[in-house]
């Protein structure tokens, strides 16, 4: 099922950063972005339902360092953070 992607301000902002300090994730990224406007439970994604604060909340990969937390409803997927294992599980929303 399509579902469009939506980029807020301040998720766009930390991507951004993320993308300065380290390039090669730029076109992973992007594929990432791509993938979950077509599917957000591919596979290559391993999209996992989130629990306890994060409830309601799914995560999917980008490496096997970066994760991406975001909300899905029946026609699109707000991204909602970005950033290591640690950081978006520990300090997101």
């Amino acid at each position: 099922m399509m579902r469009k992607v939506q980029y807020p301000k301040s998720f766009s902002k930390k991507a951004l950063r993320l993308v300065k300090k380290n390039p090669v994730l730029k076109e992973p990224l992007n594929k990432v972005f791509n993938i979950l406007e077509r599917d957000v439970f591919d596979p290559s994604l391993k999209t996992h339902a989130l629990s306890g604060k994060l409830n309601g909340l799914y995560s999917c990969y980008l490496n096997n360092e970066i994760r991406v937390i975001f909300k899905i409803t029946d026609d699109s997927v707000s991204l909602l953070d970005i950033g290591t294992h640690d950081e978006v599980y520990k300090t997101s929303l």
